[in-house]
């Protein structure tokens, strides 16, 4: 693989650790690596892109997502649903899923993720009908090029059994753990600039049980894997958790063995001061997911707390069937906006929103090699064109959320281009969107 010399940016936004802002400046990419940054850089043999005007940063990282459902967007029934109504109208639609409805929408799903930005991104598969593997995915993040995170989910309360789930959805316990242990085995990566690491993820309180919780985590950590969880996401999940638990889901989570840096909530939109404060001195991360959050009008997620107090937090685009985009770029403006419009214009800025987004991620993930442009991390770059009408009249180019694009122009994974002057280079994404929509027919006839 050649080296790739990024040249001339206007700024790059570096997010290592003295979150130096560099005007002019140069990034050599080496084997997957950044080798150099500095201004007039010069590689002989180096593969050039000319970065004048253009902001580059880490690519952004994303800490949850459903790839599966880029098949059921704006699905009527589900619009203008809560988060359980929602859930029960789209379950008979995915348990109509096979292999090959897994695979393009993930294609899809994470071709557009690249395109807002993003190089590292999780994913949590909790329904496998039909034949359907956590293989599929893996696959498709193959062909596409991002570095995944895909976690093994599950359910196993059916609603004959008090869940939310149609029956037809839920596994045998005992069979989940075991395809746990044959996912990782097959995919797991634990050398530095893996490509692919597997995690453990009973999908939520309401559809597995105690004794799958518990399991779950003595698993994962005797194979040295995260784990995830949905939690706290809304009032109906506070109530469910009381009334089936006694007790909030923070507490739930902890007596189940559910906190420490190993572990990662998504949404957590609920959690209270005591929550928070365990959160912080456990390290545990948290997966903030704002437009879904306000899709299924959940709430406003205490980032800003969270974040005082020391608790990990990254972004999440969630599920394209309650976002109905997958624009992490976009979540990270909502995200500041959110934090403003609940406690003040100061309450959060753009360069931490994008601090969130990037090395932020990387941290819930576990991946102290991305998130960063600095000497040594992986070669994940984001290249911004802010020459165009969306930043005309900007005064900081490098406030990309207050006026910036939403399309990345050029993206960079472990060195490799994923993203070409505003276009998917890496697989045929034309083609995969004529069969996701050939799918989506079969689906809704």
């Amino acid at each position: 693989m050649p080296d790739i010399l990024i040249k001339g940016a206007l700024a790059v936004l570096t997010m290592d650790d003295a979150r130096r802002e560099l005007a002019g400046a140069d990034v050599l990419l080496s084997d997957g690596v950044i080798a150099q940054i500095d201004v007039g850089l010069d590689a002989a043999g180096a593969e050039v892109i000319h970065a004048a005007g253009c902001v580059v940063t880490p690519g952004l990282v994303n800490t949850h997502h459903h790839l599966y459902q880029t098949l059921t967007r704006a699905v009527p029934g589900g619009q203008d649903a809560l988060l359980f109504g929602w859930l029960q109208t789209l379950y008979p639609i995915w348990a109509r899923f096979g292999p090959e409805e897994m695979f393009v929408s993930a294609q899809i799903g994470l071709a557009e993720l690249a395109l807002s930005g993003c190089t590292m991104t999780s994913d949590h598969l909790y329904l496998y009908p039909n034949g359907s593997r956590l293989d599929d995915t893996i696959a498709a993040a193959g062909e596409v090029g991002l570095r995944f995170h895909p976690t093994r989910g599950a359910m196993s309360i059916g609603e004959s059994d008090g869940g939310l789930p149609p029956d037809s959805l839920v596994e045998d316990e005992a069979v989940i753990l075991e395809d746990c242990i044959r996912v990782i085995d097959a995919h797991h990566d634990r050398s530095d600039g893996a490509m692919v690491r597997v995690g453990v993820a009973p999908c939520s309180p309401f559809s597995v049980s105690r004794d799958l919780m518990r399991d779950a985590a003595v698993l994962a950590r005797d194979k040295g894997v995260m784990l995830h969880t949905h939690l706290a996401e809304n009032d109906e999940d506070i109530a469910y958790s009381l009334e089936k638990f006694g007790c909030r889901p923070g507490q739930y989570a902890e007596d189940l063995g559910w906190t420490g840096p190993d572990v990662w909530h998504a949404h957590c939109v609920k959690l209270d001061g005591q929550e928070i404060d365990l959160f912080a001195r456990s390290k545990t991360g948290v997966a903030h997911c704002p437009c879904s959050n306000c899709r299924l009008g959940s709430g406003i997620a205490p980032v800003r707390a969270m974040r005082d107090a020391g608790v990990p937090v990254g972004l999440g685009v969630d599920g394209s069937a309650s976002n109905d985009a997958g624009s992490l770029v976009g979540e990270a403006r909502q995200t500041m906006l959110l934090q403003r419009v609940a406690l003040g214009a100061d309450a959060m800025s753009a360069r931490e929103a994008l601090e969130i987004a990037t090395r932020g991620g990387a941290e819930v993930l576990g991946r102290d090699d991305c998130g960063q442009i600095a000497i040594g991390k992986r070669a994940d770059i984001a290249i911004w064109d802010v020459s165009g009408i969306e930043s005309a009249g900007s005064w900081d180019p490098a406030a990309i959320l207050l006026a910036g694009p939403t399309r990345v122009r050029d993206l960079l994974v472990e060195g490799r281009r994923i993203v070409a002057d505003g276009r998917v280079v890496s697989f045929d994404l034309g083609r995969a969107i004529v069969r996701q929509g050939q799918l989506v027919q079969k689906l809704q006839n």
